[in-house]
């Protein structure tokens, strides 16, 4: 019997069976206008976003087409966390939309969602936060240097710089001064920036500049550097009364820094930005260049990191990789300080001072437990660089090192708990006891080189002396970790408090607090590696599933 007279049959002698073939028959029928309907709607689609870099009150416009002639009450823009309200839009057609930014704006995506769906997102940033080049002004010429408020000076200390053609606002103009670096020549000589990390630049106009002397800075000269040129060079002596810190031993290296995405599943239009570390920039490493990135970057500096942005569903091959090589300068940092001449801290309203004892993701400088210890060490001394030591020498006498990472979920107090740690735990505590006790300090992290261009994850401490500078710590080779040196070193525990060799890439100083781009994305965070910042990768909304390998960082090369 054909299955047709199968079909009749049971048509005819069955109703449930009538009942079933007809709702199938409707289903099919809704089913073929869906997909139609769903292949037929005009997902809105962005080609520009005018300007990608803004203030909030800017006017910005949005190309692209199928935004619909009108604006419904369904219909809206979003910029990073920011949903545009009804009084933000100036005007909306198929093809473009005006809106004005709104006072709240941060960096982020920009997405248009209409009834039809959401858009593929542009990328928008501050400029607030963002150095930007702007235009030149023809009407301004070259900075000129008349006077200082000081002929002599300590490194911290506020200098006053008085001329023309500073510009009315900084951008990215800066101060340069002569750096103290050991070998240098009278013929080559080596400049060093006032540093943005450590606040040293407290206001600018045209005619008058307050900045900090940067840590490195020593007696020679001074400059203004503008977008127009560099001014005449202004004579300065610069000394500490607590000691000196001399540069030197300088080596270039080559390091390769790469991350691979691949097994990647996307049904909606999903975006995934990544966030790499860039190495910071100090008077010991003063030059970090990027000289390969590869693919292109939407932003190759923002924030201390370079941001990668896919859109998931175009990506066609099986694994994406990210390539990246630096160029970085690093020289060996001695210090020969007098315990006797350093003094309490007297400007505790400073920017630096506030930032560097407080409390922050990583560092729990309000626990009464690491308070109370840090008081029981120091008993009654009272000099910054005493506590410094003392802590020091109690960290490397009471704990025990690992000799491997811990897990990344892993509480850094379980140091003071059990007596044992790693390298990350060492300078974490070692961090938030210094600034238990109001001593400036900072957790560096980055990578360790040793003489066979090996390297490995690493972490080491540097402390603030007021008048001085930034003094750096190492407390796990201070305790004996076994590394393969350039140089010989025969007292570890002596050198590395208060010196550090040429052998150490910083790739963050401090915790690199990022903010998410969008609102209600999904964020990937890295602990316990070669830098400390709270956003690596981050995917918008949508159904994605993908598998990330970070690298550890490669020396290639050193010259």
């Amino acid at each position: 019997m054909s299955a047709v007279k199968t079909f009749k049959i049971l048509f005819r002698k069955y109703p449930f069976f009538r009942a079933i073939s007809v709702v199938s028959v409707i289903f099919l029928i809704l089913g073929f206008f869906s997909i139609v309907t769903y292949k037929s709607r005009k997902i809105p689609s962005i080609k520009s976003v005018n300007p990608s870099v803004g203030s909030p009150g800017d006017l910005m416009v949005i190309t692209g087409e199928n935004f619909g002639n009108t604006r419904s009450s369904s219909d809206y823009v979003q910029v990073g966390i920011s949903k545009i309200t009804a009084s933000g839009y100036l005007s909306w057609t198929d093809k473009q939309i005006k809106i004005v930014l709104p006072t709240n704006v941060q960096d982020g995506l920009v997405i248009v969602t209409t009834k039809s769906g959401s858009s593929k997102p542009g990328f928008f940033a501050n400029e607030a936060g963002i150095p930007v080049q702007v235009p030149p002004d023809t009407k301004t010429s070259l900075p000129v240097i008349i006077s200082t408020n000081a002929p002599v000076v300590t490194p911290g200390s506020l200098l006053v710089i008085n001329g023309t053609n500073f510009g009315t606002i900084r951008n990215n103009a800066s101060v340069k001064f002569t750096a103290a670096i050991e070998e240098m020549t009278t013929e080559e000589p080596v400049y060093i920036a006032a540093n943005e990390a450590n606040y040293d630049f407290e206001y600018w106009s045209d005619s008058e500049i307050h900045v900090r002397v940067p840590d490195g800075a020593a007696t020679g000269h001074f400059f203004v550097a503008t977008e127009k040129g560099e001014s005449n060079l202004f004579e300065l002596e610069v000394k500490s009364p607590a000691g000196t810190k001399v540069y030197s031993n300088k080596k270039t290296y080559v390091v390769n820094v790469t991350a691979d995405i691949k097994d990647i599943h996307s049904k909606l239009n999903t975006t995934l930005s990544l966030r790499v570390p860039r190495p910071p920039l100090s008077a010991r490493q003063p030059v970090a260049e990027l000289s390969e990135c590869s693919p292109e970057p939407v932003f190759e500096y923002y924030q201390n990191t370079i941001i990668h942005q896919l859109e998931l569903s175009k990506i066609q091959e099986k694994q994406v990789r990210f390539n990246h090589s630096f160029v970085i300068e690093d020289y060996t940092v001695q210090t020969r300080i007098n315990p006797k001449q350093v003094k309490p801290y007297k400007e505790k309203e400073r920017v630096l001072y506030k930032t560097y004892t407080q409390s922050d993701a990583l560092i729990a400088a309000d626990d009464t437990e690491f308070q109370e210890l840090a008081k029981q060490i120091v008993k009654k001394e009272t000099n910054p660089y005493n506590q410094a030591k003392l802590v020091y020498d109690f960290m490397i006498e009471t704990y025990e090192l690992l000799p491997e990472t811990r897990s990344s979920d892993s509480d850094c107090k379980d140091l003071i708990k059990t007596n044992k740690g790693d390298a990350y735990d060492f300078t974490i505590v070692y961090t938030t006891l210094l600034r238990t006790l109001g001593i400036p300090c900072v957790s560096m992290s980055g990578i360790l080189v040793d003489s066979e261009l090996n390297n490995r994850n690493h972490w080491w401490c540097e402390f603030y002396i007021e008048n001085f500078g930034w003094v750096p710590v190492d407390l796990v080779l201070g305790k004996g970790l076994e590394y393969k040196a350039f140089r010989p070193i025969e007292n570890t525990r002596e050198y590395y408090f208060g010196n550090l060799d040429s052998q150490h890439i910083a790739f963050s100083r401090g915790y690199n607090e990022l903010k998410p781009s969008l609102a209600n994305s999904h964020i990937v965070h890295k602990k316990r590696t070669y830098a400390l910042q709270s956003i690596w990768e981050e995917s918008s909304r949508g159904t994605v599933n993908y598998s990330s390998l970070w690298n550890n960082p490669v020396v290639a090369g050193i010259y």
